[in-house]
């Protein structure tokens, strides 16, 4: 892309027909090099009876089998450490990086070349460019540099875009608040919760980071970052406009993003991935506006192909036309709506992390809350705990408790949360992934 723009018409604008087809050549190259040279595909597509010439139309994607976590974790104890995937060994990298773990499970291992690295440079330049970030702009990427890939791909992206950068690793975040105003960022990358973090100790220093020169912030890492109440409340915060993206370690890098037009969801990179919504227990496709789980096939990340993943996020896909921007990739409405085993089931209703935080969201003077979910005898129990801002009083805390139990019960059926008062610095605070709810139940649920 010639003069650091870009926007590609070439290819963003695309009609369906001519992105199909577009999608079907890279899709038969792709299955062409797994077939010779992954051994997980040539033992895969054999036990599917698959052949890559049968790929005729994109309807024929479903003759693949779908790649779950627990293959891939089960290929890399066959196979230690990078499993059977990678068509070559870490002697072709020049990187490892696994997933966070925050799962609590163990890590995804994988490797990229320089090609890949490059691949995953340009794709977060679709997303940052897509959001407004120019080559004049200063970024500060508020992350730790660890071997979870994170925001080393935006980190990048920005360079290959032409920003200035500043890496924030290795800094409390009094440090990074302090350097976001110091260096005169324009741009800040974090995650949803980690933004809100940095606007409280901002809060607690006496700065004032809406009056800051901050105009962007890029989120990513949790569904936060397209629930309405918590992008409305970083934007109060922080008086700058803030998109969402969503990346995979296993895929490689971002896949869909927020344009600047903000159309209520975020666009997908279709010229470089296959994003197939289907049932979470039938495997088979859903239609647009349905939700469903994501499935991704990946065309860029050449040492381990990727093909059909399930992903476990759930989205629900909307044509392009929802948004006016010009581009031709369609979208998911509202990003990613959460895990597809994020819902609990309490006492025969279901509880949804993202519906929650909504709610909570609505409410000023919330410094961090906990999805906290229990079993007393045959009684299930779910309390909502919640710290309140500094110098909250009891009569302030009553009103917030009431006004957050009945709404609660409200979006829930009727169904009763203890609003219990965490004292001041008493819940976990995240830079990364957060994980708010802790279901400490040791059976399941009937109802």
């Amino acid at each position: 892309m010639a003069g650091g723009d870009y926007w590609n018409p070439k290819t963003e604008t695309l009609g369906r027909e001519e992105l199909a087809a577009l999608q079907l050549a890279k899709l038969r190259r792709l299955c062409d090099w797994a077939a010779a040279r992954s051994p997980f595909y040539q033992r895969s597509f054999k036990d599917a009876g698959f052949n890559p010439s049968q790929l005729r139309s994109l309807d024929d994607l479903r003759r693949l089998p779908m790649l779950t976590r627990e293959q891939w974790m089960a290929s890399q104890g066959e196979r230690p450490p990078f499993g059977l995937l990678p068509v070559a060994g870490r002697e072709a990298a020049i990187r490892w990086h696994t997933t966070s773990g925050t799962t609590g499970r163990e890590p995804i291992r994988v490797l990229d070349t320089a090609k890949d690295w490059a691949w995953q440079s340009e794709m977060w330049c679709y997303g940052l460019w897509g959001f407004g970030v120019r080559p004049a702009d200063t970024a500060y990427v508020a992350f730790g540099y660890g071997s979870f890939i994170g925001f080393w791909g935006l980190h990048y992206g920005m360079e290959k875009l032409g920003a200035l950068n500043v890496p924030g690793g290795a800094q409390t975040t009094e440090g990074r608040v302090k350097q976001i105003v110091d260096f005169g960022a324009t741009v800040v990358a974090s995650t949803p919760t980690y933004a809100l973090r940095l606007a409280q100790e901002a809060e607690r220093l006496g700065v004032d980071l809406a009056a800051s020169p901050v105009e962007r912030l890029i989120l990513s890492g949790e569904p936060a970052g397209s629930i309405p109440q918590t992008k409305a409340l970083i934007e109060r915060l922080w008086g700058a406009k803030a998109g969402d993206t969503a990346g995979m370690t296993e895929i490689g890098t971002i896949m869909i993003f927020e344009c600047s037009r903000q159309p209520g969801g975020t666009h997908i990179i279709e010229d470089h991935y296959i994003e197939e919504v289907v049932d979470p227990a039938s495997g088979e496709p859903v239609g647009y506006g349905e939700a469903g789980e994501r499935v991704v096939t990946s065309f860029g990340r050449g040492i381990i192909p990727l093909l059909r993943y399930r992903t476990a996020d759930l989205v629900a896909k909307v044509p392009a036309s929802r948004c006016d921007c010009g581009r031709g990739f369609d979208l998911y409405e509202g990003g990613i709506l959460g895990r597809v085993d994020d819902m609990k089931l309490v006492r025969g209703t279901n509880v949804y992390p993202r519906a929650v935080e909504g709610i909570v969201r609505e409410l000023d003077h919330v410094e961090e809350f906990q999805l906290r979910l229990t079993r007393e005898g045959h009684f299930d129990r779910v309390a909502l705990r919640v710290e309140p801002a500094p110098g909250t009083s009891g009569a302030e805390w009553d009103d917030m408790a009431g006004r957050l139990a009945k709404a609660l019960a409200e979006a829930h059926e009727g169904l009763r949360f203890e609003v219990e008062r965490a004292a001041e610095g008493e819940l976990p605070r995240f830079e990364l992934k957060a994980r708010r709810t802790v279901d400490e139940r040791d059976t399941p649920i009937g109802g």
